[in-house]
């Protein structure tokens, strides 16, 4: 199994341990490079930097991506470590090079489910870890060094990860299920959070609305399509990107999806509202986007749920 110990920054981590956060955002200031080292749901380990020098907490690796600051900032609020986005703006700002650009984009390594453990639970580095490393180090638990360190944490997760009510609704898709080390006893308590799954989701459909193919990101929104509420799941498959607009919608009822994955406008909007020739233009036609793995696309067990259920037809 692999894992990462990631260089924290200690305020970023003082501020989100006094947090009760679903998901954070373990931002990088560049917004160059993709980070590809970790499969889905892999652990991530803060490592707090000089003086402290010591594993100080987890969080568990659902996707990474590149957003304009502001829209980090819709999307996880607080939990980019700070209150405001001014604030996150004067952490980001002085490590960059373009300091003329105010919404310049970032790079975001979404971690769910964050633990911050008690500082008398604080891990020592590794003997392996050296002063020089900026950002962080891969470790796998097929080395000695990895496997003692892991015990060590799995250790502290029986005591800080407790058992999911709903596990099927919350878990995370993991490429790493089979571990029986890792898979069995510590991912069953894993929950992805509501802005780790509006970042897959919003990556998942290429950033472009799956009916009107707008592309304009601060007003493009994770739809659920059974609300989490209903016990709809946080998977992709249980999902439409939508604009705004279209997304109240969907949600109030007005339009829906059929099974074959057309559109479908309820002739109630203009019953109601004597209106609606903007949203009539869509009906009958095919989403205009989809994502790319089978797996991801609209389920028909959820299409059909929100069509019995939530359709005015």
């Amino acid at each position: 199994m692999k894992f990462y110990l990631g260089v924290t920054d200690n305020n970023w981590y003082n501020f989100l341990s006094r947090q009760n956060r679903e998901d954070v955002n373990f931002w990088q200031p560049g917004g160059n490079t993709n980070f590809k080292l970790l499969p889905p749901g892999a652990p991530f380990l803060f490592k707090l930097k000089s003086p402290t020098n010591a594993i100080a907490g987890i969080g568990f690796f659902s996707s990474h991506t590149f957003l304009p600051i502001s829209i980090a900032w819709d999307v996880f609020e607080k939990g980019n470590g700070c209150n405001s986005l001014q604030e996150l703006q004067k952490m980001i700002m002085p490590l960059r090079r373009d300091l003329l650009d105010k919404n310049p984009q970032i790079g975001c390594i979404v971690l769910t489910n964050p633990i911050f453990f008690k500082k008398e639970d604080w891990i020592p580095t590794p003997d392996d870890w050296s002063k020089n490393i900026v950002q962080g180090k891969s470790y796998s638990t097929d080395s000695v060094i990895g496997n003692e360190l892991w015990i060590k944490i799995e250790r502290l997760l029986q005591k800080y990860l407790y058992q999911v009510v709903n596990e099927e609704k919350n878990q995370l898709i993991l490429e790493d299920t089979d571990s029986p080390v890792y898979g069995k006893s510590v991912l069953t308590k894993v929950r992805l959070g509501q802005s780790a799954f509006r970042i897959l989701v919003t990556d998942a459909y290429n950033r472009k609305c799956a009916i009107s193919g707008e592309k304009t990101l601060p007003v493009l929104e994770a739809a659920h399509i059974k609300p989490y509420a209903e016990s709809g799941a946080n998977f992709i498959s249980n999902a439409l990107l939508l604009r705004s607009d279209l997304h109240k919608l969907f949600d109030r009822g007005y339009l829906t999806v059929t099974t074959d994955l057309k559109v479908e406008i309820s002739k109630r909007i203009k019953e109601e509202f004597e209106n609606g020739k903007e949203y009539y233009k869509f009906h009958g036609g095919n989403l205009f986007n989809l994502p790319n793995r089978i797996q991801d696309k609209p389920e028909t067990r959820f299409i059909e749920w929100h069509n019995e259920n939530i359709y005015k037809g």
